[in-house]
């Protein structure tokens, strides 16, 4: 997406939802000898919104799963709906303990934003309120609940390359930026499918909801993979060791998430959809197969990291810090989460985007 003129008094008004949103003090919290106090470094603060943002936008999408597929408790709000027992069944033939993953995936981002938001206030920042544009139409299917989301889960493109970038031997795409990784589910890159049943009228064909499921399970991991490298990008741009403990501390959960749906999506049945035509390959087999595709292949193959002169190294990849902010928005309008957004909410998400990506150590 293309990045705007923060020129312009439109960028004055996106900022009004730089506010409020918990109920929380208005004045910075008095803190142990433990804690740092007083007001943030600005660049810290910026990449701190922006991680909130993300992290807002990652509970509502993970909400709607855990609504129609979730373990139903009262851990979480608006739970239990009493799910979609089809659905929920799709999706435990990737793995029987989904549900209480997708629940305790839910849980966790909610945790993070709830963080996050209360951490700005506390430090006398302004955190991020994007209630205003909870304005899009979910799911209708039994299950969901019928209120306002952030995210659209029923036209997705998702994009399956970290499949392969996780395998590769020789390119990491900080090196490489220019190279292509092949994607493990074509046709699902290229398409606009849904995630979850959009109304029980999706519940049949059974080969069309076990791809609603399949493509959850991707999703799942394409989601996660993202927060997997973007802390770490962030991390070094930041000037508080507070806030740097803050994002080591937060990154490596999104890893154990990412390896988690890594594994279970390579459990994904191959079929064709035979209502749209999505097809999901066996990975192990051919043309597919070999170390780029195999299925239970799922911790990070040794590569090029900092230099080829370097020996090869596990990593994760990519964690270049230029634009790293930019190019999750990126990612994230690019898989189709934003379809029916208002342009407010798009540009407010790059603003924050370009101002955490102009954060500099001693900023």
């Amino acid at each position: 997406m293309k990045v705007l003129s923060n020129t312009n008094g439109s960028r004055a008004s996106r900022r009004s939802f730089l506010r409020g949103g918990l109920a929380v003090a208005a004045a910075p919290l008095a803190f142990g000898q433990e804690m740092e106090t007083g007001a943030l470094p600005s660049g810290d603060a910026a990449i701190l919104r922006f991680l909130a943002a993300a992290e807002i936008i990652e509970s509502d999408l993970w909400l709607q799963y855990a609504e129609l597929g979730g373990t139903q408790d009262s851990e979480l709000p608006g739970l239990p709906t009493g799910g979609n027992p089809v659905y929920t069944a799709k999706l435990e033939t990737l793995d029987p303990d989904m549900p209480q993953y997708i629940h305790d995936n839910t849980e966790d981002e909610l945790t993070h934003q709830a963080f996050l938001n209360f951490y700005l206030v506390a430090r006398g920042a302004a955190p991020v309120d994007l209630h205003a544009f909870r304005t899009l139409q979910g799911s209708k299917a039994t299950g969901a609940n019928q209120v306002g989301r952030l995210t659209n889960l029923m036209q997705l493109s998702v994009d399956t390359s970290w499949w392969t970038r996780y395998r590769s031997r020789t390119q990491n795409p900080d090196l490489d930026p220019s190279f292509v990784f092949p994607q493990a589910v074509p046709a699902l890159s290229v398409g606009k499918f849904p995630a979850i049943p959009r109304s029980d009228a999706d519940l049949t064909p059974d080969d069309h909801i076990q791809a609603i499921a399949n493509t959850a399970g991707f999703h799942f991991a394409f989601i996660e993979q993202g927060g997997t490298s973007l802390y770490p990008s962030l991390a070094q741009r930041v000037t508080s060791p507070e806030v740097l403990r803050i994002l080591l501390s937060i990154g490596p959960t999104e890893t154990a998430h990412f390896q988690t749906w890594h594994d279970k999506a390579g459990n994904a049945t191959p079929l064709t959809d035979p209502t749209n035509g999505l097809t999901f390959p066996d990975l192990n087999s051919p043309p597919f197969g070999g170390e780029d595709f195999q299925t239970n292949l799922i911790m990070p193959e040794p590569c090029p990291f900092l230099s080829r002169k370097f020996p090869v190294c596990s990593i994760i990849r990519p964690t270049q810090t230029n634009g790293a902010a930019m190019a999750a928005v990126q990612a994230l309008a690019a898989d189709g989460l934003f379809i029916g957004q208002s342009k407010v909410f798009l540009e407010l998400l790059q603003d924050l985007a370009a101002d955490a990506d102009r954060a500099q150590r001693g900023n």
